[in-house]
């Protein structure tokens, strides 16, 4: 069983005014569902369901749902929040064991120096900021971390390119866009100003081989 452990009470009535009622209360009105069940109407106490949020693994965490003595794991599938207020209004949990597998959203973050970017003020567009992975409930990773590192101008990172943990895998289309390295006009501005430095070095090489033959060449006209 998780080490988090929140408690549920059964027989609240449902609609818009009961589910008021137990908000005031501090309560949030919830539903629990899964492993074959039929959907139980729950409430919880708003200051251990924000405990239980309030985690490293935040929606994603592995929670022991405790219906009246009744105690099982369970997950938030759901999340509700007023649309003013932001304040939590209503759950969904799932049911889940150990050893099922289930479908969460992990937030993606890039990290490391693209170089080969910057050096030409480019930009690294994160198109991708939430992924979804397979996993056991109690082996969610916090977070996916992509390497931006060996990132180059115009090039992409896909799910496909993504090294995820041990034990985790992504139903997502391979081919979707995680980040992808942009060619801005302060971009085209460094390069065109690199090509005309390197062209000017490779005149001034030019320059000095031919003032060096036509020294050889006086020289030789001396003699």
């Amino acid at each position: 069983m998780s080490e988090l452990l929140l408690s549920a009470e059964i027989g609240r009535k449902e609609g818009t005014r009961p589910s008021r009622r137990l908000r005031r209360e501090g309560k949030v009105p919830a539903v629990v569902y899964g492993l074959g069940a039929d959907p139980v109407a729950v409430s919880v106490e708003w200051p251990a369901l924000r405990k239980a949020l309030t985690t490293d693994v935040g929606l994603n965490a592995l929670i022991t749902l405790d219906i009246e003595g009744d105690k099982g794991l369970a997950v938030i599938k759901d999340l509700q929040r007023h649309p003013v207020r932001r304040d939590v209004i209503h759950v969904d949990f799932l049911r889940v064991t150990e050893d099922m597998t289930i479908d969460v959203e992990v937030p993606v973050v890039l990290e490391g120096e693209a170089r080969k970017v910057t050096m030409y003020d480019g930009m690294i567009d994160q198109s991708m900021y939430s992924m979804t992975v397979s996993v056991k409930p109690s082996n969610v990773p916090q977070q996916i971390v992509v390497d931006v590192t060996e990132l180059e101008l115009g090039e992409t990172i896909k799910v496909v390119d993504v090294e995820l943990p041990a034990g985790v895998s992504s139903p997502m289309d391979p081919d979707e866009t995680v980040a992808i390295a942009l060619i801005t006009r302060s971009t085209r501005e460094a390069i065109r100003q690199a090509e005309q430095a390197e062209a000017g070095e490779a005149g001034e090489v030019g320059d000095a081989a031919g003032a060096d033959a036509e020294a050889s060449e006086t020289d030789g006209d001396e003699g």
